[in-house]
């Protein structure tokens, strides 16, 4: 055990010998890192296992919340069924949606204006997108959808969009849907633009004729990194969503049509302060997102073998 403790100690310090410079550019990010994101999480950690109202010292009560979590609150049941019906769809369709996008915008001579039309969305707040799709979804017959629909003769009354429990789901998924075309927008646009065209000069001669092909074949071997990437961030989108569900069906949504795990976590957190509950929530779905990040890391380096 020594002997072993000795030699890494020694090959760590010969490492601070040879990239010491490499080290103190990495020691902003690193400090930073710690602070923001490693010691928020063992914070929630912590938390998780305590009652805290915000107004009293936690005090500790084990695994409690866990199984009020798993046995007792139905609504996080709810909150997770929508939440998976939620990611199923989007995660997927976001993820070919801006793969097909930025790949046909590659392929166009004003890209430059073209991707700046598809990224402006994103670069706008959850919440003042959906003020403007409440517009669009008013349940009212002034609402555009409900006035278009009613003029074409498709229907009489008006759809409540909001308040029906059949509906909420399906306006949250076209919401984000159409603000999806974020940060994996642009890695994939500069992925296909860094694929050397000597590439597809060489595909062209070994007998590879058609679009799709250079696809497959050259295009997304190339691209493991950025794929990844995207992958990683389609997962975290789809379980983080909660601004386009508060601001579209409030917390919480009629009959909890529209809960999802965040929401659930905020209604805990910010509006009953039950902040050691509201952490437990955090803490599962930090695992729930890390386990699918490493899945896809795992399927990705699997096809690259």
């Amino acid at each position: 055990m020594a002997q072993a403790i000795t030699t890494r100690w020694n090959a760590a310090k010969r490492a601070w010998h040879e990239y010491h410079t490499m080290y103190l550019f990495m020691l902003p990010f690193t400090i930073l890192f710690i602070i923001f994101v490693v010691a928020p999480v063992i914070t929630a950690i912590y938390l998780s296992f305590t009652y805290y109202n915000m107004l009293e010292a936690p005090r500790a009560i084990g695994l409690s919340n866990y199984r009020l979590l798993f046995l007792e609150d139905d609504i996080f049941l709810i909150a997770i069924k929508n939440t998976l019906i939620f990611a199923i769809i989007t995660g997927p369709l976001s993820y070919v949606i801006s793969f097909s996008l930025a790949w046909l915008i590659n392929r166009l001579r004003l890209r430059q204006v073209y991707t700046l039309a598809f990224y402006a969305p994103s670069l706008t707040s959850g919440i003042a997108i959906s003020v403007m799709w409440l517009y669009f979804f008013a349940n009212d017959r002034y609402g555009l959808i409900n006035y278009t629909l009613i003029n074409i003769g498709l229907i009489t009354e008006p759809i409540a969009w909001l308040q029906e429990q059949t509906t909420i789901m399906p306006v949250i998924i076209i919401i984000s849907l159409w603000m999806s075309m974020g940060t994996s927008f642009l890695v994939f646009l500069a992925g296909l633009q860094s694929v050397p065209t000597e590439l597809y000069e060489a595909g062209l001669v070994d007998g590879i004729s058609s679009s799709l092909q250079e696809i497959f074949f050259i295009t997304l071997p190339i691209m493991k990194p950025q794929l990844l990437f995207g992958a990683v961030m389609a997962i975290v989108n789809s379980f983080a969503v909660f601004q386009v569900a508060a601001q579209v069906a409030g917390v919480p949504s009629p009959l909890y049509a529209g809960h999802t795990i965040v929401a659930h976590l905020y209604m805990h957190g910010f509006i009953q302060f039950e902040m050691g509950y509201a952490a437990t929530i955090a803490v599962v779905l930090f695992v729930i997102t890390f386990v699918l990040g490493r899945v896809s890391i795992r399927l990705f380096s699997e096809r690259g073998a």
